[in-house]
């Protein structure tokens, strides 16, 4: 009986192991994450799409005709009429529309630049994804860490929590000891809690850009001793946002060419064939060419024209704001790591104080020369300190990464 007990245990433990083993999210890093999400981001499947879109245009365009040919066709007798004289026609013809001077030329530029700045929509997408991978990898770690503390402060709080309860049972410690020991244990449990809910929501936010719980390692990523320099001036014109700007600002002066270009609808040329007959004659067939030339007007021009100076406008105005902006983030970034560096250093140094500080409370305590309120003040403010210096080496980590990026390189 006591083997199939034990059996049983332990194949619940197996099962109860196997099961959190499935739970536990797959660990990467940086650069295997960024390839994963980039290969589900929808927002790349939609600009590849209208990438393709815009290629197909530039490629129509390089038609001989601005557009598909129009068929038409008459048939006249005199039986309506009454006359029955026999004269009856019979009509019919085809005929193209043909481009102005350069509209063609001009309509595959259009296309081409708009190609070439969803190419470089592509290039901000990834640069985006990167930069939320990164965000959502620090703030999983640093809930990691949080829990962590929290952990470590409620083990601790535990354990006090059971010697004051063992003292106060056999007389040798106060009943408002007892209180504290117990208060402080119910806030390390409470933080834990909270800790738990934390980086529960933290993974699931990363989850989303995977579509899979993911584990993102940034642990080993950020190396920059063997990184070449960047100017900062290099480093906003080689920026994806930069670029994809300034093909916007390409694209809307193509338009504008094209609308100069379409300053009249398009001119038709075709032929015509007539086969009728006629009162006391024989059948009588003719071919001859129609053509159809609508004229320029200003209430067709006036609306094309404005549309893209407006888009033109809008573009240049959009490549300047987008110039400033990456010009303030790359300030921000090198700033961001200069902090994060000096914090690094000093919060390393807090935390092995801190502790320190917190065993020799825990001594004096222990010989009577301290409260037990003082010694778990003491050890909360290490668990701080520890998480703090938890914290700026993930927030160093990060700083050097979001560095790497804003200079072109892909961890």
């Amino acid at each position: 009986m006591r083997e199939i007990l034990l059996l049983s245990i332990v194949t619940f433990s197996f099962v109860i192991f196997s099961a959190n083993a499935q739970n536990m999210p797959e660990k990467i890093d940086f650069h295997r994450a960024i390839n994963m999400a980039w290969a589900v981001d929808p927002v790349r499947t939609e600009l590849q799409v209208g990438h393709h879109s815009a290629k197909a245009r530039s490629s129509a365009a390089g038609s001989w005709f601005a557009g598909g040919p129009t068929l038409s066709g008459e048939y006249m007798d005199d039986h309506a009429i009454g006359s029955n004289e026999g004269y009856t026609t019979y009509q019919g013809g085809v005929s193209v529309p043909l481009w102005l001077p350069g509209q063609g030329s001009a309509t595959r530029q259009v296309a081409s630049a708009e190609a070439a700045s969803l190419d470089e929509q592509l290039n901000v997408e990834y640069l985006s994804l990167s930069i939320r991978i990164l965000d959502g990898a620090a703030k999983a770690k640093i809930a990691q860490e949080r829990l962590k503390a929290a952990h470590q402060l409620y083990e601790y709080a535990s354990r006090v929590n059971s010697l004051i309860a063992h003292s106060a049972h056999v007389g040798e410690s106060s009943s408002s000891e007892s209180q504290i020991a117990q208060s402080e244990m119910e806030n390390a449990r409470n933080e834990q809690a909270l800790a738990q809910e934390y980086l529960e929501n933290a993974r699931v936010e990363l989850e989303v850009l995977f579509a899979q719980p993911v584990e993102v390692d940034l642990s080993h990523a950020a190396d920059m001793a063997h990184v070449r320099f960047v100017e900062p001036h290099d480093m906003e014109d080689n920026d994806p946002r930069v670029k994809a700007a300034h093909k916007n600002v390409e694209a809307a002066q193509a338009n504008m060419k094209l609308a100069r270009r379409s300053f009249m609808p398009n001119p038709e040329l075709g032929i015509d064939v007539i086969h009728e007959k006629q009162y006391g004659s024989p059948w009588d067939d003719r071919v001859g060419v129609n053509f159809s030339i609508p004229l320029p007007s200003e209430a067709r021009n006036t609306p094309i024209m404005s549309e893209a100076s407006n888009r033109l406008a809008s573009a240049n105005s959009q490549e300047i704001q987008a110039r400033r902006m990456v010009h303030l983030e790359i300030s921000r970034v090198r700033a961001r790591l200069m902090a994060a560096t000096a914090a690094r250093q000093t919060t390393r140094i807090a935390a092995a104080n801190m502790q320190k500080r917190a065993a020799a409370e825990e001594h004096a305590w222990r010989v009577g020369e301290a409260t037990l309120e003082t010694v778990m003040q003491a050890e909360q403010a290490a668990c701080n300190a520890q998480f703090a210096n938890a914290r700026a080496e993930v927030e160093w980590h990060v700083a050097t990464l979001r560095m790497m990026i804003a200079m072109g390189i892909t961890p």
